[in-house]
């Protein structure tokens, strides 16, 4: 028989996931600016000893899972989207809500937030605009900025970008394939724990096989995508489709959803004695043959899939509801995701020039900066026509 549970409404438990998973974005890329690994656009300071370890466990940590849940719950949802729509309007909406937030990061807001960076922590010095030529107005600095480009700037929305290129290719498996199977959503027996840990141990397998060659860091620039991280992005964008028609995501039950949440803190306890142990020393886990690599690329797999199904039932179970703060939250955590490398530049310029150390400013800002990207991110969808795209 059909079922009626995850037709009609929504589910509010995704929605505060989608949340949580906004915010540690936000965190993510802030802890970035104040000594983390990683790219991103603005860096200060540098941290040792027990401050390293701890940060670099909070990134990698993020890292085995939050974008992969994003993928997971956005593939979910696509073909109760495409159903609705058709394939026409269906690709025409993800355009709409891809494209174009896509298209103005990469014109305006990117170039804006490097001469952000330039005139805030440098401040105009105009013989150093004259020199290169840019006359201290944005305009000028943006062209040239666009030019120096090797692809996209996409910066943080490389994530859109992905999603965009695995919805265009969900529309055209369904308009050359044409299932024939029954495509209502309808209960099936939720995957065993030995089924998601074959399909966990895959993963990593081949997360480790693409990092032999492609190792972590490795972007394919014209796209600005790194590669190194796809399999799993890919494989939980299936795994989303998949669980839709099956109803996986209330399917799974608690009992399980406990023992994956007990296996990723064993595994959050574990990586943190290995990084205790290796120290600054991590270069060798990005990829290649040694023991490193192997044990980065499994244990991010399986702490991925750990995270995804414990926080799932979890969520279902503890935060199946919204208050209006939540509602309003949840509605602007898209908006909120688009706008967070800007806010998080200015506010790290803004504070450039105050003296403390470096896990402090991050830990004063993270409230300020949480708060500022829903809040712009919630005024932005005011605007006319924003709602229908953010």
């Amino acid at each position: 028989m059909a079922t009626e549970k995850t037709t009609k409404g929504r589910l509010a438990f995704v929605d505060n996931l989608r949340i949580l998973l906004t915010i540690l974005v936000i965190l993510h890329h802030l802890v970035s600016s104040y000594g983390g690994q990683g790219s991103w656009y603005y860096k200060e300071g540098r941290l040792d000893g027990v401050s390293f370890i701890v940060v670099t466990l909070f990134m990698v940590v993020n890292q085995s899972f939050f974008m992969g849940f994003f993928y997971l719950i956005a593939g979910y949802f696509t073909p109760g989207s495409y159903d609705r729509k058709g394939a026409g309007s269906f690709l025409l909406n993800r355009l709409l809500r891809l494209g174009i937030p896509l298209l103005v990061y990469s014109i305006l807001i990117s170039p804006l937030i490097d001469y952000a960076i330039h005139v805030g922590v440098w401040g105009i010095n105009r013989s150093f605009w004259k020199i290169w030529g840019w006359g201290g107005f944005f305009w000028a600095y943006a062209g040239r900025y666009l030019k120096d480009q090797r692809g996209i700037a996409v910066g943080p929305l490389w994530f859109v970008e992905a999603l965009l290129i695995f919805s265009i290719a969900y529309a055209l498996w369904r308009l050359v394939a044409r299932p024939a199977a029954n495509l209502v959503q309808r209960d099936h027996k939720a995957p065993s724990n030995l089924a998601i840990a074959l399909f966990a141990l895959g993963l990593g397998l081949v997360t480790f096989l693409v990092r032999v060659r492609l190792p972590v860091g490795w972007v394919f620039e014209p796209l600005g995508l790194q590669f190194p991280y796809f399999p799993q992005y890919i494989g939980a964008f299936v795994i989303g489709i998949v669980a839709f028609r099956r109803n996986w995501f209330l399917g799974i039950s608690d009992a399980q959803g406990r023992q994956w949440q007990i296996l990723a803190i064993f595994l959050i306890g574990l990586s943190a004695v290995v990084f205790a142990v290796v120290g600054k020393a991590i270069d060798p886990f990005r990829g290649g043959l040694g023991w490193q690599a192997v044990f980065l690329a499994f244990w991010e797999q399986l702490l991925g899939v750990a995270m995804m199904v414990g926080l799932l039932v979890l969520f279902r179970s503890r935060f199946d509801h919204q208050g209006k703060l939540a509602k309003a939250m949840a509605a602007s955590s898209y908006a909120a995701f688009i706008l967070h490398g800007p806010v998080l530049v200015l506010l790290a310029v803004r504070f450039s020039r105050v003296r403390r150390p470096p896990l402090l400013k991050f830990a004063l800002l993270a409230p300020v900066a949480v708060f500022f990207c829903f809040s712009i991110g919630y005024l932005i969808r005011k605007l006319p026509l924003a709602n229908r795209i953010l």
